[in-house]
C-alpha cells in the first residue's frame, strides 16, 4: 500500500490474474442483467464519453433533467439493480476500514480513446467513508489533486488488479482518467478498462 496524499492509498496489484478473471465474469453477469448506458450531463444533455451500469442497492444515474444522483432502478429496463458480486466486495472489505457496506458499485467501460475528466465524488451523503476503485483490463493514466480544481496534478499509471482508496482529507479530491493505453491487457474484450467505483451512500 501506497498513500498518495492524505487519504488516498494505492494498492497496486490487489487482485491477481486469476482473480481478475473472475472479477471480469461477474461484471459481464452484472452487465447481462443491467445493460451497459450512456449517462448525460446535467443541463446540456451531452453525452458521456463511457459506458456505465452499476449494481447494488443503489446506482449512479445521470441525465439533463434531473442530474447526478442514485436511484435504486436502471434507468431503461426499470428492474432493481443485481446485488454486489462477493468477489468484488473482497476489495472494499480490505481497504475501506467500514464494516458497513458499499450501496453501490459504478461500472465504468472505458472503450479505447475515452477519458473522464477531473471530478470529484460527492454525491453520496456518507462523505466520512472512502470510495474504493478497482481497475481491470488496460493500462490508464490516473490524475489526482487536492480538493481544489485548479490546484496542481499529479499522475499514476494504475494497471489491471490495482486498487485505490479515496478517503479522509482526499475523499473530495478532484480525479479523472487522462488516457487508455490500448492493448496493454487483453482481460477485456476489445482491449478496453473497466473501472468498479464501490460507494457508501447513506450516513453509517
Amino acid at each position: 500500500m501506497i498513500e498518495l496524499a492524505p487519504g488516498l492509498y494505492y494498492y497496486p496489484e490487489f487482485f491477481s490474474s486469476i482473480q481478475q478473471r473472475k472479477l471480469i465474469e461477474a461484471v459481464n453477469n452484472v452487465v447481462a442483467n443491467a445493460p451497459l448506458f450512456v449517462p448525460r450531463m446535467p443541463r446540456t444533455g451531452k453525452p458521456f464519453s463511457v459506458r456505465m451500469t452499476n449494481c447494488g442497492s443503489l446506482g449512479w444515474l445521470s441525465d439533463a433533467s434531473r442530474g447526478y444522483r442514485y436511484e435504486p432502478l436502471h434507468p431503461d429496463t426499470g428492474e432493481p439493480w443485481p446485488p454486489i458480486p462477493d468477489c468484488i466486495l473482497h476489495a472494499w472489505r480490505e481497504t475501506a476500514g467500514c464494516a458497513a457496506l458499499p450501496e453501490a458499485c459504478l461500472i465504468n467501460m472505458y472503450d479505447p480513446g475515452t477519458r473522464m475528466g477531473l471530478h470529484q465524488d460527492r454525491d453520496e451523503q456518507a462523505l466520512d467513508v472512502p470510495v474504493v476503485s478497482i481497475s481491470l483490463g488496460s493500462d490508464c493514466l490516473f490524475r489526482f489533486s487536492g480538493t481544489e480544481r485548479r490546484g496542481p496534478t499529479k499522475s499514476l499509471r494504475l494497471r489491471s488488479g490495482d486498487v485505490v482508496t479515496i478517503g479522509g482529507q482526499s475523499r473530495l479530491c478532484f480525479h479523472g482518467v487522462d488516457r487508455i493505453y490500448s492493448g496493454t491487457s487483453q482481460l477485456v474484450e476489445g482491449g478496453g478498462r473497466v473501472n468498479l467505483t464501490l460507494r457508501r451512500v447513506s450516513p453509517v
